[in-house]
């Protein structure tokens, strides 16, 4: 199945994949895979998460041609698919995370990186699982209002604010190397960014951001990872819901959509290894504005690797 061409095919045609990519469901030696992940069972306020990857994917239809000033295109560059969704069950998260991890495992052993629409944010330990088995300890840039770092509370021990405590704890990312940007808003402790910080994670606050800007911010980024791989992840709720209100926790004083897009325009300078970009929750949403902003940071992340893949395949 070849990428619907979209001057043959409107836009709204057809069935919406991400980006209009070919479907392959069993994919091999791609570059990245695409992969829907519509669950939200570690949901702690507003649930409809799962319903997140098809909402972005709707949307992604809006996206066709090269990107202003970037030259090549991103797929004549790699080599993507979209693979569907990760067949999650919403009464169990025990079994969820392994599901999740089982599959994109799986998709790791046959391919070089997966790109993750959620879905709520629980399920980034289970992308960092698998990527810590294939490369090892990962540096992490962590977009999002919060930290994540919290532990298990209701009864639940994989709910969305406790993925990088989980990942810290089982030694998957390299604390000395991972940044939290656009922390913000309101916790159940005063000191719930301790455990964080005690660990040596490095976090740029939304106020820090702003009077940072993202080319110093970048900078910083680049500083602290370094050619360490490098995984990336994005909660839509690090934008300010001006720009992102369908979401299960937001928090308003973040940036806006075009300092975020302007801070990972510099991911292709590292070596990004995974991505994910979670907690679209459409009931929330208003004319598709979020599930759109997903859709816009999913191709600038695919367009980052390419830049990075791009750059050390030529320096081979």
């Amino acid at each position: 199945m070849e990428r619907i061409d979209t001057t043959v095919s409107p836009r709204y045609a057809q069935i919406p994949t991400f980006m209009r990519l070919p479907h392959d469901p069993s994919p091999r030696g791609k570059d990245v895979v695409v992969i829907g992940a519509p669950y939200d069972g570690g949901t702690s306020y507003r649930p409809g998460a799962r319903f997140g990857p098809r909402a972005v994917r709707n949307e992604s239809g809006l996206i066709h041609g090269v990107g202003i000033d970037r030259g090549p295109g991103t797929f004549d560059l790699i080599d993507c698919v979209d693979a569907g969704d990760i067949d999650l069950t919403p009464f169990n998260m025990h079994i969820a995370m392994d599901t999740a991890q089982e599959r994109l495992s799986g998709l790791l052993a046959d391919n070089a990186a997966f790109l993750m629409i959620g879905g709520d944010h629980s399920l980034t330990l289970a992308a960092l699982r698998a990527v810590a088995d294939k490369h090892g300890p990962v540096a992490v840039v962590h977009l999002d209002a919060h930290s994540d770092t919290n532990p298990a509370f209701y009864g639940g021990e994989y709910h969305h604010g406790t993925p990088f405590r989980h990942a810290i704890d089982e030694k998957l990312v390299d604390p000395q190397r991972m940044v939290q940007i656009g922390i913000r808003g309101h916790n159940p402790r005063p000191d719930s960014l301790d455990y964080a910080r005690g660990h040596g994670v490095r976090i740029v606050t939304s106020d820090a951001f702003c009077e940072l800007g993202p080319a110093a911010t970048g900078q910083l980024v680049r500083d602290l990872v370094g050619d360490a791989p490098v995984y990336v992840s994005v909660d839509i709720d690090v934008v300010d819901p001006a720009f992102a209100p369908g979401t299960g926790t937001p928090a308003p004083g973040g940036p806006t959509s075009r300092e975020v897009l302007a801070l990972l325009r510099g991911i292709g300078d590292l070596r990004p290894v995974g991505f994910d970009v979670m907690e679209v929750s459409p009931l929330y949403d208003h004319g598709g504005i979020t599930a759109v902003l997903a859709t816009e940071i999913g191709a600038e992340l695919l367009y980052q690797y390419a830049r990075a893949h791009t750059r050390e395949r030529n320096s081979s």
